[in-house]
């Protein structure tokens, strides 16, 4: 017997996406109901949704942020990076997931906090810059404090020269930010890279011969 689809219950991961997009007070109760479901993918589906449809509290980031299960603390600092955040609260929960044990949920939460050039962080990024076991959030902490631009970050960034190439090569990127005689002297060095993307990133800067 066949079935006809157009009789089918919607599912609930079918509905939280047509809620994401579609106006109406019934759709953003449902959104605001799975913010809280037992299922963690309707939670990130509903954040996705409730991001989308401007409907996200303070209150909303900071439990999302402390989520017991990891892929929702990654989305939710997935979406906080490109939104906009007026709360400083937020901002500090998004601060606290610096030492998450989950490195994807560190990596994420450096990529929004340089987002937002946030400069209540440099200490804590330096701190993993150079001393992170995972090479992803090194290389993250070093791009987040390369867009901050905080001179405090200096040691950190000129450190990370000695790292494997990826964590090298952001920080010669970081670097273009900075000025002084230390900075040309690293750059000269990384100019011989063993590394040919390093040395190209060198090259890319066009300070290697100042």
């Amino acid at each position: 017997m066949q079935s006809d689809d157009a009789t089918l219950a919607e599912s609930v991961e079918e509905l939280l996406l047509r809620a994401g997009f579609a106006k109406s007070n019934d759709y953003e109760v449902v959104l605001r109901t799975n913010l809280s479901s037992d299922v963690p993918r309707h939670r990130i589906l509903a954040l996705r949704g409730a991001v989308r449809q401007e409907l996200v509290t303070s209150d909303d980031w900071k439990r999302a942020l402390v989520d017991d299960d990891v892929n929702v603390r990654r989305e939710a600092l997935s979406q906080v990076a490109h939104a906009t955040v007026e709360d400083q609260s937020v901002m500090d929960a998004v601060l606290t997931c610096l030492g998450d044990a989950d490195a994807l949920v560190v990596d994420g939460a450096l990529f929004a906090l340089g987002e937002h050039l946030y400069a209540g962080a440099v200490d804590e990024m330096c701190v993993i810059a150079t001393s992170h076991e995972d090479a992803r959030c090194r290389e993250s902490a070093i791009a987040a404090l390369g867009a901050l631009g905080d001179d405090r970050a200096r040691p950190a960034i000129l450190a990370a020269l000695n790292d494997k190439p990826p964590v090298r090569r952001r920080a010669i990127v970081a670097l273009s930010n900075f000025e002084g005689p230390d900075i040309d002297e690293a750059l000269a060095l990384a100019s011989e890279d063993r590394d040919w993307q390093v040395r190209a990133a060198v090259n890319q800067l066009g300070r290697d011969d100042d």
